[in-house]
């Protein structure tokens, strides 16, 4: 992959030896003779220099001859295609297999008995020395520059080429490398054309034009880009390209919108529209922010125009502010509300239709004459019209009795009749889907859910609480007892953002209780409306089309059968027009006429006569369906007002709307209740992690002050001798009673065997109240119970005026 001058040239694609000579002689002499192969020498060694030269080192062929060269083998391989079957048939030219490796992983290569491989890789590669050559000339004089741009819309043009003629046909021949797929020329081409555009750009500033037309072809340059990188970033593309391409190619798109928002604001300073100025500049600045982050990995040229780019909009961005604030006082607009900048494409892919045929190619003419290939082009132009056109009328006349048909409200009217109406797809989709989530009934459990997981927040906090209240009595048992010789912190003092925090999660609690009763009370208010959901089949609760409860005539049944009878009729005649479309196809594919033109001694015009007659049947059939298919719906439209007024199908319609109404509002309903309830389950579970940690560091700051406590007092003991030295005289209270969930450790860390982490010398006690790491099973919440300093980023909830239920405190 090449870049220069900020720019992207396609790399070729490697083959290998392949001998061409001696299969196509042996083919010669198998089928035509001897004679016919002697006679075809010079032919076959024109050929064969040419592959030769194609598998040259590319260094060692300058461009221009390369694109002679791709041309000249291409027209031979076109030559050479209708007149020597390639294929695996032994009794085709069987023994000539092409390879190819993909230009941008040359690892992966692929082989093929077919020509249409050969035939594709020669496209590819012209479209990449049409680049090379853009890439080669000079931009810095108007020569070099046009030199540039028609070399890109070449190689646009082949690019395009390839995908719309030979990579199609190589893939329906076996595997193909990713760089012969259709999308990966589609990108391609569109790269071109940026890049030819890109020419474009350069001319119109140099030759100073209007910043409104240079604002124009800019905002198309960055059209482009941005339709190349939309395809590099989607299968088969998005793993197959080296990043700096894809780099590239982003930030092109990023600097050239803001090259264009740029043009366009020195369009709106002359005219003294400041305050749109200002919001183009600013625009324009985020783009080209975009544009420096995208182009790690892009050539140094890119950066280096993002920059000079960003310095001249800064400039004129700090001059605008100043003269709006100076004298225009606008009020600048918002960036949303701005129109879309418009774009004037100045480029397009160059066709090669031109230079790549090969109708004037004299090889091998005395196999297959000229002329007989003309002919058979013109004969197969002229079948591919009928089959356009009657194809054309078949799909037409299938969509007008779609139309009609729905318009008549057929076959629904019937179906609901015989009570076998089905919902919309949307609707049925729908209620399927909360159906198989238990329906309205399952938000019942839901809501309890919701109960127990609050019930053990409370029961969490209420431990908590415990805790430091045991905690706390303990400490003021002692300090009582010892007075001022008891001189470590007091309980309250340390404790104190734990306190908080534990108050915060009483009051975010406290909120979610009002929030689950609501959520309760729109179930018990809207039960009514939900219960629709819960029918099954939902059809069950759509109306069904009844029968007249006093008929006059008793003919009912002969109406229904009568509109049946026809709708069976205009089905018939939708299976037999596709019946005749898949004719046509066929037809089409079987129908080779070369070996007839090649015995023919008549008129060829004779012949096409005779030939093309083989399709007027099946077009008498096709307009015969047709007028079948008119005089038929008539007929249906007259049954089915008939059928309307006996059914009175207006009020029926009208009841099966009232009943997708109420469906569709019954689903809103549900899904409301449903996010609100998913909504305090996630707070809920959140806040029970949340909680958590912090019990574990209430058990953990209790079991630190308890071994201290021990400390301390056998320090006073020992300095006092007023206590014996197997016990204190006086036990805090509860020491007579364990602490659940943590007294059992005050003996197993005291024990001087072991080492404590929590063990602090006296006098420096410092409890560590180092807060915990945000739940990493819950990274989007950012409740109120966490300190400032880990509140990271924003709260996954909406602001409250958006009508959410869980707001933390």
């Amino acid at each position: 992959m090449t870049t220069g001058n900020s720019t992207l040239a396609v790399p070729d694609k490697k083959t290998t030896v392949v001998d061409l000579y001696r299969p196509l002689r042996h083919y010669i002499a198998v089928t035509y003779g001897e004679r016919e192969a002697q006679e075809a020498e010079d032919d076959l060694n024109a050929v064969r220099r040419l592959r030769l030269d194609l598998e040259k080192p590319i260094e060692a062929v300058a461009s221009d001859l390369r694109r002679d060269l791709l041309l000249n083998y291409y027209r031979a391989l076109a030559s050479i295609e209708p007149r020597f079957p390639i294929s695996p048939d032994p009794a085709h030219v069987h023994s000539l297999t092409f390879t190819w490796f993909d230009a941008f992983k040359p690892s992966k290569k692929v082989a093929q008995t077919s020509i249409h491989l050969e035939k594709a890789a020669v496209i590819f590669n012209l479209g990449a020395v049409y680049s090379q050559i853009a890439l080669s000339a000079n931009r810095t004089d108007a020569a070099g520059l046009k030199q540039a741009c028609n070399a890109f819309q070449s190689a646009a043009g082949a690019f395009a080429y390839l995908r719309d003629n030979a990579a199609a046909r190589v893939s329906s021949t076996g595997g193909v490398t990713v760089d012969l797929s259709v999308e990966c020329a589609w990108m391609l081409e569109k790269l071109m054309l940026a890049q030819a555009q890109e020419c474009f750009f350069e001319k119109v500033i140099g030759d100073a034009k209007p910043p409104t037309l240079c604002s124009k072809v800019a905002r198309q340059v960055g059209l482009y880009y941005e339709e190349a990188h939309a395809a590099l970033n989607l299968p088969p593309l998005n793993q197959h390209f080296d990043r700096s391409w894809i780099a590239h190619v982003q930030s092109k798109a990023a600097q050239f919108y803001a090259e264009a928002s740029y043009r366009c604001s020195l369009d709106l300073h002359d005219k003294e529209e400041i305050a749109e100025e200002i919001c183009r500049l600013r625009t324009a600045i985020n783009a080209l922010a975009d544009a420096k982050k995208y182009s790690r990995g892009a050539a140094p040229p890119l950066l280096d125009a993002v920059n000079k780019l960003e310095t001249k909009m800064t400039s004129n961005l700090e001059r605008a502010i100043k003269e709006n604030e100076q004298v225009y006082l606008m009020r600048v607009p918002d960036a949303s509300s701005l129109a879309a900048l418009p774009a004037a494409s100045l480029v397009k892919s160059m066709p090669l239709a031109e230079v790549l045929d090969a109708s004037k190619e004299g090889l091998f003419s005395r196999l297959v004459p000229d002329n007989n290939t003309k002919a058979l082009s013109k004969y197969t132009d002229i079948v591919d019209d009928i089959i356009r056109m009657q194809a054309e009328k078949l799909q037409q006349a299938s969509e007008i009795a779609r139309v009609r048909l729905k318009e008549m409200d057929l076959p629904d009217s019937i179906l609901a009749l015989e009570g076998s109406f089905d919902l919309p797809l949307d609707l049925k989709e729908d209620v399927e889907a909360l159906q198989i989530r238990g329906g309205p009934a399952g938000l019942e459990s839901e809501l309890q859910q919701l109960k127990d997981l609050r019930r053990v927040n409370q029961e969490l906090c209420i431990e908590i609480e415990e805790l430091l209240n045991k905690e706390a009595d303990e400490d003021a048992h002692f300090r009582s007892q010892f007075g001022t010789k008891w001189n470590i912190p007091q309980s309250s003092i340390l404790t104190k953002g734990l306190q908080d925090r534990l108050n915060k999660f009483a009051a975010n609690i406290k909120q979610a209780i009002n929030s689950d009763s609501r959520i309760e009370r729109a179930v018990r208010d809207n039960s009514s409306l939900m219960a629709i959901l819960d029918n099954k089949p939902i059809e069950s609760a759509i109306p069904n089309l009844a029968r007249p409860i006093m008929s006059l005539d008793g003919n009912e049944d002969a109406i229904v059968g009568a509109l049946k009878q026809s709708l069976r009729q205009i089905e018939n005649l939708g299976v037999q027009r596709a019946g005749l479309e898949d004719m046509l196809k066929e037809m089409k594919r079987k129908d080779d006429i070369l070996p007839k033109m090649m015995a023919n001694t008549g008129s060829q015009e004779d012949l096409f006569k005779k030939e093309i007659s083989k399709y007027d049947q099946i077009c008498e059939e096709i307009v015969q369906n047709i007028e079948e298919q008119d005089q038929l719906l008539l007929q249906i439209q007259a049954q089915n007002d008939e059928f309307s007024v006996v059914f009175n199908l207006e009020d029926y319609k009208a009841a099966r709307e009232k009943s997708f109404k109420q469906i569709s509002t019954a689903i809103a309903k549900y899904h409301e209740i449903k996010e609100n309830i998913n909504e305090g389950l996630n707070f809920y579970v959140t806040l029970q992690d949340a909680v958590t940690i912090i019990k574990q560091q209430c058990s953990d700051f209790v079991m630190t002050r308890n071994i201290q406590c021990r400390e301390m007092v056998e320090n006073l003991q020992r300095q006092s001798n007023t206590y014996p030295q197997s016990a204190p005289q006086s036990a805090p209270p509860h020491a007579e009673q364990p602490r659940p969930g943590y007294s059992h450790l005050y003996t197993s860390y005291a024990t001087p065997q072991q080492t404590n982490p929590y063990l602090i010398p006296s006098g420096q006690y410092q409890p560590s109240l180092q807060q915990p790491n945000r739940p990493t099973a819950y990274p989007g919440w950012r409740g109120s119970y966490y300190p400032p300093q880990l509140q990271e980023s924003p709260s996954p909830y909406p602001p409250p005026n958006q009508g959410s239920y869980y707001r933390p405190q």
